[in-house]
């Protein structure tokens, strides 16, 4: 049978007054390394995509009411299907409404920058159906096309949901990652 106690620090060191101090007194602990995905780098200057994105190549024609649709090789159908659909939580929007296409370039570099540094894979991007361009075609519209199909981050994009913007925006499915070429 166990004394009674009423001291609760009385209770523990009669428990481990018998115990002998280990004499060594150095621990050596080695965390486990975190698991690697991809190799990591640190994004390139935001100059440096600026000028690599061309605006001088041949850009495909587009008609205000076109979809626009793009993936890159390796990209699995049922990833796009859920990206065309709008499955995807969209981590955030960039709207280049009534920018003229050097400022709207500038804008979604910086923004594809830093979409990439959070947790998340998808954005939506809305560059508007160019009503306000009269006659001529989208030009906002015309360029994002362009642009994102030769950004290293894109893997994939197509025209929103009428509920987010129909052919006037696009989903973007980013790396989240920056990787090494």
């Amino acid at each position: 049978m166990l004394p009674d106690y009423e001291d609760d620090f009385q209770l523990f060191r009669d428990t481990v007054q018998d115990i002998i101090p280990l004499k060594h007194d150095k621990i050596h602990h080695q965390p486990k390394k975190p698991a690697r995905l991809a190799k990591q780098s640190n994004p390139p200057p935001q100059e440096s995509i600026i000028d690599f994105l061309s605006d001088e190549a041949e850009v495909q024609s587009i008609s205000p009411l076109d979809r626009l649709s793009y993936r890159i090789d390796g990209i699995q159908k049922r990833v796009f299907k859920k990206l065309r659909r709008g499955q995807y939580i969209i981590i955030d929007e960039l709207d280049l409404h009534g920018l003229n296409i050097k400022q709207a370039k500038k804008l979604l570099l910086h923004f594809l920058e830093n979409a990439l540094q959070v947790e998340g894979s998808c954005v939506s991007i809305i560059h508007g159906k160019g009503h306000r361009s009269g006659d001529q075609e989208p030009v906002i519209k015309r360029q994002t096309n362009h642009w994102l199909k030769q950004h290293p981050r894109v893997l994939a994009f197509h025209s929103a949901q009428p509920k987010d913007g129909g052919t006037g925006a696009v989903y973007v499915l980013l790396r989240r990652t920056w990787l090494n070429d």
